[in-house]
């Protein structure tokens, strides 16, 4: 079978290839730069040179294929109308409407299904409300938090002792899963039969005492959870690289998480856990 990798590069779009490839289909992957993709051409991926917002290339991309994977390009500074991601749907509204691909998998996010007050999640909200309902079998994946997003945290972690959380209280558990897991499952909707729309929630619960606990395991040193005073979110997020303009997106998400509005367990959902644990996570990072 032949089928489209949307950020093929990228951590669940590679995952979600790998697989694909391991079981002997056929690939097609939309790049904007063929050198950073040259080892997917290697392994015989079909590379279409353009990029998101080029109809046309995404047309021709996606024309033939028995299945889609499709993802909003990350962004941590959108603008407030959300332009950038309704430009990028409106694209992958046109090519679909063209090219009629037998089905379609999008990597959304939990808490999409919420219509306003949720920050960054709102791309994947507008994703699922302008690509979910086109007449196309469709397959909605809401994974929870990556694991990967604290690797950056891991050297400062490992330095000071403490693990600084944005998620508040640190003992309440959220639904948080490896790029790993969701590339498994976007293969598997891939390569499965279904009909009319599907949504899937990927992960298990854990919370950030339960992250420091697995890091003090596998880095054998104490670690412990703390979180980050609201009033200092503007000031760290600054200090990670986002201007301050541009922390409102991130810190709308963190707050609709913490006060429940972005949760899981959502009617409907189908429930899929997470195989690879936080301990499996970080031993990997700590080969």
């Amino acid at each position: 079978m032949l089928f489209f990798i949307a950020g093929i590069t990228g951590n669940v779009g590679g995952a979600t290839a790998r697989h694909l490839l391991k079981d002997g289909h056929s690939l097609r992957a939309l790049v904007r730069d063929a050198t950073k993709a040259k080892p997917w051409a290697d392994q015989g991926v079909e590379l279409v040179k353009g990029d998101w917002n080029d109809t046309a290339s995404l047309t021709r991309a996606l024309t033939g294929v028995d299945g889609a994977y499709l993802m909003m390009p990350p962004t941590q500074t959108p603008s407030r109308d959300f332009r950038e991601a309704k430009a990028v749907i409106a694209s992958y509204q046109q090519a679909i409407r063209e090219a009629r691909p037998k089905k379609l998998v999008l990597l959304s996010s939990f808490g999409s299904e919420q219509t306003s007050g949720i920050g960054l999640i709102t791309s994947t909200h507008l994703l699922e409300e302008g690509v979910g309902n086109l007449g196309i079998p469709t397959a909605v994946m809401r994974p929870g938090g990556f694991f990967e997003n604290y690797t950056a945290q891991v050297a400062p972690t490992r330095q000071s002792g403490t693990l600084y959380s944005f998620y508040q209280p640190v003992e309440r558990k959220l639904l948080m899963t490896a790029t790993a897991d969701i590339g498994a499952e976007a293969a598997k909707l891939l390569t499965s039969e279904f009909t009319g729309k599907r949504i899937v929630e990927i992960g298990t619960e854990y919370s950030p005492a339960d992250i420091a606990a697995t890091m003090t395991e596998v880095f054998g040193q104490p670690i412990t959870a703390q979180a980050v005073p609201r009033d200092h979110w503007s000031g760290v997020l600054q200090q990670f690289g986002l201007p301050a303009e541009h922390t409102w997106a991130y810190e709308e998400m963190i707050e609709a998480i913490n006060s429940g509005h972005i949760h899981h367990n959502v009617p409907g959902t189908e429930p899929v856990p997470g195989t690879i644990t936080p301990t499996q996570f970080f031993q990997g990072l700590n080969r």
